[in-house]
Formats: structure tokens, sequence, C-alpha cells
């Protein structure tokens, strides 16, 4: 089928056709004057369409770049060149979608529909896909929560025929879907489970992966593990280093816990602390504004000007001891909160240094491990050596390992260079440990600092400007009576 854009560049979906589309299509009046100068918010878009303005957007070859669209309710792509239906996962509101007259030639590109839940309504007319002689049956079936196709309302008895006829392949399908959907929330969960480990500085330190690691790299290691005798060694030493490993993670976890519960508790005070100083301040401000405008209306009524100047200086006096209360309940806000916060920082700088000694006593029990292992392996090495060299060898070595087996100088280098990169592991290791839980220790404390910066030098300024303002009305007051 021939069609007048044909010779057309196709064109991509990107923040620019998006932001003209969105612009044309959004209210244009004060409204949308106030949205092209603040930017558009592609996520308050409900409604969209790609398929109008002449040809201006009848080239587009493929779906991209919606990802931003996230409340979109309503898409028109009709007559474009697309020709696979996909990349819309981010529009998980999608209840209409018209995809009319494009090239979506194969029928399974309507399987991708079924994760929008919402989806009531689509349009595919003037597709290859629509000549299909099972098109309208197979939507039917795949999508029983569709409402319109075609702009036709679907018909329940036609629905029910069509999960007759495909209800083998839709529980078949249904399957497949229920295992990738337990999958996905595995796959979140260890997600989410990871991000809680990495929050306790222990990630992977539930098991057997620091130990893996330590030979990960270490080429000498594996060739000397097929040594009689190193596999039973091997075997006791992963178990007992694996404990350790385990030790270190059951004990990382339960003093994030603890450190969270100090966070916790610290935040809960200080907020406390700010709205019982916030109420005092309001009662303050409740108790003057009552007095202060009883003096303004006495002022307005009074006519003598000496009575007047000397009513005007009490409330001038008023705002000033305002202004001293005020700067009094912050300043004692303040002394509070630096108490507060400097026994936060003793009590979280306490509980870093205790995890940071007992974790280091644990690696140094991972390191005594190493070297155990490293000194029963350097002996059954060296046995190994004065085996070959007497020819009392009886089992047969790889060629690889047998080239070790040189002399004594030889196994005894490639027996340390395994030991030097077991420590190096574990010692990068309880690095990482260290680092990550002293920047974390400094950065909280650094944050709570700040933040008591910040809200003092805010609160400072409501005071200076609210008494500022008060003043300027009373001056104002003065100026128009007097005069």
């Amino acid at each position: 089928m021939s069609r007048a854009y044909d010779s057309m560049e196709p064109k991509v979906l990107d923040d620019d056709m998006l932001k003209i589309a969105v612009g044309e299509q959004g209210p244009q009046e004060e409204a949308g004057q106030l949205a092209k100068q603040e930017g558009i918010l592609f996520k308050d878009v409900l409604s969209l369409q790609l398929d109008f303005q002449n040809l201006s957007f009848n080239n587009i070859e493929a779906i991209e770049g919606l990802d931003t669209l996230v409340n979109l309710e309503d898409l028109s792509l009709s007559n474009n060149r697309i020709s696979k239906i996909d990349s819309l996962d981010a529009l998980v509101k999608l209840q209409v979608l018209s995809l009319s007259n494009n090239q979506i030639s194969n029928m399974m590109n309507i399987i991708y529909l079924r994760r929008f839940t919402c989806l009531r309504t689509v349009s595919l007319s003037g597709n290859p896909v629509a000549e299909a002689e099972d098109y309208n049956m197979f939507i039917y079936a795949y999508l029983p929560d569709l409402v319109y196709l075609d702009f036709r309302r679907i018909d329940e008895q036609a629905k029910e025929m069509a999960k007759i006829k495909h209800q083998y392949s839709i529980d078949e399908l249904k399957h497949r879907e229920a295992q990738m959907q337990a999958r996905q929330e595995a796959e979140q969960a260890q997600r989410e489970k990871l991000v809680e480990h990495k929050m306790a500085f222990i990630e992977h330190l539930d098991g057997s992966y620091l130990f893996d690691s330590l030979y990960a790299e270490d080429a000498e290691g594996s060739k000397l593990s097929c040594l009689p005798g190193v596999g039973e060694l091997l075997e006791v030493y992963k178990d007992k280093f694996v404990i350790i490993c385990l030790n270190i993670f059951t004990y990382g976890l339960k003093q994030q816990e603890k450190r969270q519960l100090e966070v916790n508790t610290f935040n809960e005070c200080v907020q406390e602390a700010i709205r019982e100083n916030q109420e005092q301040g309001k009662l303050k401000v409740s108790k003057f504004e009552e007095k202060h405008l009883m003096h303004l209306n006495a002022i307005r009524e009074e006519t003598d000007l000496a009575t007047i100047e000397r009513k005007l200086l009490e409330c001038s006096d008023n705002i000033s001891e305002l202004f001293n209360v005020l700067m009094t309940l912050e300043m004692q806000l303040v002394e509070q909160l630096e108490e507060t916060i400097n026994m936060f920082e003793r009590n979280i700088t306490d509980m870093v240094g205790l995890f940071i000694e007992n974790v280091q006593g644990l690696m140094s029990q991972c390191r005594d491990l190493e070297n155990h292992h490293h000194e029963k392996l350097l002996e059954i090495a060296i046995n190994t050596l004065e085996k070959i060299l007497k020819g009392e060898m009886d089992e047969e070595l790889p060629d690889d390992v047998r080239v070790l087996f040189v002399d004594k100088d030889t196994i005894v280098n490639a027996v340390g260079a395994s030991h030097d990169i077991h420590l190096l592991k574990i010692d990068n290791r309880e690095d990482e440990l260290m680092t990550g839980i002293n920047s974390w220790c400094t950065q909280i404390i650094d944050t709570v600092h700040k933040d008591e910066i910040t809200r003092n030098r805010k609160r400072v300024k409501e005071i200076n400007q609210y008494v500022d303002h008060m003043q300027t009305e009373l001056d104002n007051l003065e100026c128009g009576d007097i005069d």
C-alpha cells in the first residue's frame, strides 16, 4: 500500500519532538504559557497524539523515547511506519492505544500488550496484521480485558468463543508469565537485600563469595589444589572461612539496626525539640499580635499627637521585645540541639568504632586461617617435591603442575604467590568495609551539623522578616496619622 509519506526520511522520537507535540496539544492560554516558561513536565501528560498536523509526525519508524510519560492514558501513533509494538513499559496507566495505519505484521506483537492492565481500547486497523484470518479472535483471547477493538465494542459472546479456541495456548502463556513474574520478584527481592547489605557494609559476606574470590585470580593456587591431600585441606579451610564471614555478616546486620535506631531516635528528638520551641514561639507571637492590634486600634482613635507618639513608641518597644523573646527562644533551641547533636556524634562514633574493632578481629581470624592453610600447603608441596625427586610419586600430576616441581625455590615461590593473593583479597575487603563505614559516619555527622546551621539561619531570617514587617506597618501607620 503506497502512502504519501513513503519518500520521507524516517523519524526517531526524542525529547524535542515530544516537547513540540505536548506544547501544541496542551493548553494554549495562560496555563500553556506558564508551562512553556517553567518547562513541560512529561509526567503530567495524560493524552498524546503523534499522528497529527499533516505529515509532521507521520514518519516515526520505532516506538521509543516515551519513558517519561509515566501517567499517559491515551496514546495515538497512527499513520506512521511502526513495525513492532515495544518500548512502552513505562506507560503503566495506558488505557487507549491507537496504532492504525502502520506496518505491524506479526501477531505476536499483541502479546506484548498483556502487561498493560488498564488497557481497554486498541486500534490496529490498516496494519498487515489486521488482515490475518484469526486477527479478532486472537486479540479477544490474548487481551481479555479489552473493551474496544478498532473503534468497535467487543461482543462478550465472541470473547468467550475466542477464549475456548485459544484456551491451551493461553494456559501455557499464563504459566510462562507466572514463572517470569516469580523470577522477577525473586530478583527484585535479591536486589533489595543487596541494598540492605550494602548499607550495613557486609554485602556478599553471607556465603562463600569472599573465599571464592581468593582463588578467582590465583592460577598457582588452582594448580596446587590437585596435589594429594590438598582437596581435604581446602574443604576444611573453606568451611571455617565461610563461618567467619557469616559471623561478620550477622554482626554487621545487627549493628546496622542499632545505628539506624540511633539515627531515628536522634531525628525524633530533634523534631520534638523544634516542635516544642515553635509552639512556644507561636504562643508568644499570638499574644503579641492580640495586644498589638488593640494598640493600633487605640492609636487610630486617638486625636492627641503627644499621646499618639507615646503609644507608637510603646508599640515599637513591644516589637523589639518580641524580637528579643523569639531570638532568646531560638538561642535556647540552638543550645539544646547542640547538646543533642554532640551526644549523637559521640554515640554514633562509638558504635562505628566498636563495629570496626570487632570486624577487624574477625578479619584477623580469616588471615590466621589463611596463614595456617599456607603452612600446610607448603608442607604438602615440599613433601610432594621430595617424592618426585626420589621417584616415589605414585600419582600422576598434570603437566602445568609438574613444571612447578623442578626445585624447592620454584615451588616455594608458587605457594607464596598464592598466599600473597589471598592475603591481599582479605585486606582489600577489610579496607573496603572500613572505608565505607568511616565515610558513612563522617557524612552523616557533617550532614547533621550542616542541617542545623541551615535551620538556624532560616529561623533567624524568618524572625527578622516578621519583625521588620511589623515595624514597617507601624512606621506607615505613624506617617499616615501624623501627617
